[in-house]
């Protein structure tokens, strides 16, 4: 579902990505709508550089990034499977592996993946 970032939205981003000048994506032009795809693709570097953003995220804005995710506001359609595994995982460190597993299936939902692409818990 598309939606337009909220204030609330655009702080989490920046907080994660703090070198985010602009809210839109520099390749397609167009508004990002989410905050998990900008992330992965345009701004975390690699696995570690990923991992390092996300740790930034205090309980209130996981359990308000998680909300938008399950009300379908937030997509992870662009969510690389590599970033999507390290945030399933944090999610299961942070809170439990029942929300992390709610949270793959959502994602799985919205993917065309063949079995080489299944992600995993440790």
């Amino acid at each position: 579902m598309a939606r337009e970032l909220s204030s609330k939205d655009i702080e989490i981003l920046k907080k994660l990505a703090p070198e985010c000048a602009g809210l839109e994506c520099a390749g397609s032009r167009a508004p990002y709508k989410s905050i998990l795809p900008p992330l992965s693709n345009h701004f975390a570097t690699d696995a570690e550089d990923f991992t390092k953003r996300i740790a930034v995220l205090d309980d209130e804005e996981l359990l308000y990034l998680l909300s938008l995710i399950k009300s379908g506001e937030e997509s992870l359609g662009c969510v690389q499977p590599h970033s999507m595994e390290i945030f399933l995982n944090f999610i299961e460190e942070r809170l439990d592996t029942k929300t992390a597993e709610e949270i793959m299936g959502i994602y799985m939902a919205g993917q065309e993946c063949s079995t080489d692409d299944l992600i995993t818990f440790k």
